[in-house]
């Protein structure tokens, strides 16, 4: 990943933020990147019987054991239909331990002024939109900055 600005030379100068960005389906999603540790590409996985729907399974991360969440899952979205398309792992550091995160796609890191802040899409869903915490324009579209306390609370029912 390369950091890059997404917004145009016109962009009031003033403070970034710096979130490392991702892919499930059509939206563009964004977490601060202090909370990313690594990425990985599709890995091994266990299945843990009763678990949470949101919860794929665990993975083992240099013998750590992780738990791997769906983020298509948990933003309500369908199962991607093409199986040979493996879901890419984003690592985070979270309140309970690590996580894996199971994306579409792992996109850039990007440079955003935070004055490019807008309100969240009228379009999402009421569970989408309890699950986010920012919006940023960007010459590219909307970036939907994960709130990954939330996304971890909605994942234990």
């Amino acid at each position: 990943m390369t950091a890059q600005s997404e917004i145009g030379s016109t962009s009031m100068p003033g403070a970034t933020l710096q979130f490392a960005t991702f892919r499930i389906a059509e939206m563009l999603l964004g977490l601060e990147l202090s909370q990313v540790q690594e990425l990985m590409r599709s890995q091994e996985m266990a299945r843990v019987p009763l678990a949470p729907v949101a919860v794929e399974g665990l993975i083992n991360l240099r013998g750590q054991i992780v738990t791997a969440l769906d983020m298509r899952r948990i933003f309500g979205m369908p199962p991607l239909q093409n199986r040979d398309i493996l879901p890419m792992n984003i690592i985070i550091s979270a309140e309970g331990g690590t996580v894996s995160l199971l994306v579409d796609e792992i996109c850039d890191v990007v440079d955003v002024p935070l004055a490019a802040s807008t309100q969240l899409p009228a379009n999402l869903s009421a569970g989408q939109r309890d699950l986010l915490k920012e919006v940023y324009q960007l010459k590219s579209g909307l970036l939907l900055v994960v709130d990954m306390s939330r996304v971890i609370a909605s994942c234990d029912h």
